[in-house]
């Protein structure tokens, strides 16, 4: 049974060429790279003549090399996650399919990381030679069952070719899961991303009977924008349903429902939920679907979740499985740098997790019940409750990922309302320690932030929030998502191009003040000063639209916030009676919430439950 198959750089997708092979060495005491000491001219010159003896053609898929030139497959993709195969799948034994010409010397070897350190294993040398592409295969009996298994070549004569491989197993028939996997898309205008995902998904699997995946796979689009052509896009295996604009939380929960609804045709066994503005790689989804063939029957529940990684920059790992801690959320592996084999051996640890997020989220449809759907809550937060009801098990692998727009560059004023709101939801349910001392402290902190970057009608969002919460889930059954919506974004910071707005924008000052640095004497001033709104204005200032710091609004009069990717921005001004108003605001309500937090609390555990059923989803879609 083929496991895992070797990858090559595609256009489109990702050209981080070393988050596939290697053609130079970077471990100094390897005992398969002895002679490469890094840091030194010899390393240097080493590497520099064995990248010249390799050439890749990127179209042909096919690696050339002259004699001695060598290639390491110890990474993100191409790296063999033999841990976790063997702890969530029926795998036992895994060997090496390698379709090679000329002559080679071929290494298996295990590799894993134990604190600073990376211990290798070779578990095999074997030289092969043919003068016509022929296919060999390498057992890894030998193998320790720890970390990852990989494998080097080393070409001994010139003109020597690689064409491809894959990780084999022999997995007997009646152990093999029959799976159907409905990959569930939410979607409000991304027609690009759309189609652009759809026509892989056809190239890739739908339509393509040498996928492991054919004849496996529906896919299930959620239109809240209805802007799709649908008649152009739908197939045999693709559904599009135009959708009331219910954010992430309605398209979602549309896609579940119409995958139950028409079960006894489609046969899904489980639902893939994904972004609609990603890139995808469909071994990613060969991956997950394998996975699933072969689960040992402890794991017959386990969500599969992929990692999502920056479109900007590929190689770059934002976060793999998450845990929430009542709202402080830690994004687990976060910015690891994938080109390097030491980061790629660290995603193999396991952690606690507790949800992993909708970019790519793979669980039995089992899960989704009548009584057992998401909850109304718009967006942020839709996952994350879900995955706190149902997920026991989170499997994470190299290889099954996303790349995901970074979120820094998707500021959104409304969405402070939504974090807060969604915030409180979810504590209510699954965090029953969070009560109003938390929640108080919390609630200040942000609010006398957004009060320091001038951003007053944040602060009127924020709280707003936590007066919706309070209402109690009686007042959102009732609630017309779409309107309030509308309402809710109407009351937020509106970005416009620069041009037009009545500050000159300088790219240098942006720059200047994006990599301002804070001093303790600095910060002692600003903290006896509130940020300086004690002291005389004096001058502006242009600070990127996210992540912010305090330092950069300190006796500013007026503050340009920009987004650099869309070069879009807006105006925020300093107003010392207005500061001091909402200040006293924010004290005056939080004084309240105390007895009426746990109202809504308590009701939200009991009468919330309805918002949950397919009923009120039916009520709330307005579907029949």
């Amino acid at each position: 049974m083929k496991i895992q198959k070797i990858l090559y750089p595609e256009v489109g997708r990702c050209m981080e060429q070393e988050m596939y092979f290697h053609f130079g060495g970077k471990i100094d005491t390897s005992p398969t790279r002895p002679w490469i000491i890094e840091g030194t001219q010899a390393y240097k010159q080493t590497e520099q003549r064995n990248m010249e003896r390799v050439e890749l053609d990127e179209v042909q898929k096919v690696i050339t090399f002259e004699k001695h030139g060598k290639i390491w497959f110890d990474t993100y993709f191409n790296g063999f996650s033999i841990q976790k195969w063997m702890k969530y799948t029926v795998l036992s034994e895994v060997s090496l399919k390698l379709t090679l010409s000329g002559k080679f010397r071929v290494t298996l070897y295990g590799k894993e990381a134990i604190h600073d350190e990376v211990n290798e294993s070779v578990f095999s040398r074997t030289i092969v030679e043919t003068k016509e592409p022929k296919e060999f295969e390498f057992s890894y009996k030998n193998g320790n069952g720890k970390g990852m298994y990989t494998f080097w070549l080393e070409a001994l004569e010139d003109g020597s070719r690689f064409f491809g491989g894959e990780y084999v197993g022999n997995i007997p028939k009646e152990q093999v899961r029959d799976v159907k996997i409905g990959i569930g898309i939410c979607t409000f205008k991304r027609e690009a991303f759309i189609e652009k995902n759809l026509r892989i998904l056809r190239e890739a699997v739908l339509e393509n009977e040498d996928s492991p995946l054919y004849g496996h796979l529906e896919v299930f689009v959620a239109d809240n924008g209805k802007t799709l052509e649908a008649e152009k896009l739908q197939g045999n295996q693709i559904h599009i349903y135009p959708n009331r604009n219910l954010g992430g939380a309605g398209g979602f929960t549309r896609d579940l429902m119409e995958m139950r609804a028409g079960n006894d045709t489609w046969k899904i066994t489980h639902a893939l939920l994904m972004d609609d503005d990603i890139v995808i790689e469909p071994e990613a989804l060969v991956k997950t679907y394998t996975i699933l063939s072969i689960l040992k029957d402890e794991y017959a529940d386990a969500f599969v979740g992929g990692s999502m990684l920056r479109l900007d920059k590929q190689y770059l790992q934002v976060e793999s499985g998450a845990s929430w801690n009542g709202g402080q959320l830690n994004s687990l592996k976060r910015n690891l740098d994938l080109r390097e084999a030491v980061n790629c051996l660290f995603n193999e640890v396991e952690e606690y997790t507790e949800f992993n997020a909708w970019w790519y989220c793979c669980f039995p449809l089992g899960v989704v019940r009548d009584d057992n759907l998401p909850m109304p809550i718009f967006i942020r937060g839709d996952d994350l409750e879900y995955g706190l009801r149902n997920m026991k098990h989170l499997i994470l692998m190299n290889g099954i990922c996303v790349w995901h727009e970074p979120f820094e560059n998707k500021y959104s004023s409304f969405l402070e309302y939504y974090i807060i709101r969604n915030q409180l939801i979810d504590n209510a349910f699954h965090c029953p320690w969070y009560g109003a001392k938390q929640l108080k402290r919390e609630a200040w902190t942000r609010c006398k932030q957004e009060i320091m970057f001038y951003r007053y009608k944040n602060v009127d969002l924020y709280l707003q929030g936590v007066k919706d919460f309070l209402k109690g889930p009686g007042w959102l059954m009732e609630q017309d998502g779409e309107e309030l919506h509308k309402q809710i974004m109407a009351a937020g910071y509106k970005a416009q191009d620069v041009e037009k707005l009545p500050m000159a924008f300088d790219y240098e000052e942006y720059e200047q003040s994006r990599k301002t640095e804070d001093t303790v004497n600095a910060r002692i001033k600003r903290i006896l000063t509130f940020n300086g709104l004690f002291l005389r204005a004096r001058g502006e200032n242009i600070v990127p639209v996210s992540m912010v710091k305090s330092i950069m609004f300190y006796r500013r009069k007026r503050v340009m916030h920009y987004d650099v990717t869309s070069h879009k921005g807006f105006i925020t001004e300093r107003n010392v009676g207005t500061s001091l108003r909402y200040m006293f605001r924010t004290v005056l309500f939080l004084n309240t919430v105390s007895g009426k937090l746990k109202k809504a609390q308590n009701a939200y555990r009991t009468e919330g439950l309805k918002l949950r059923t397919e009923a009120f989803w039916n009520r709330y879609l307005g579907l029949k």
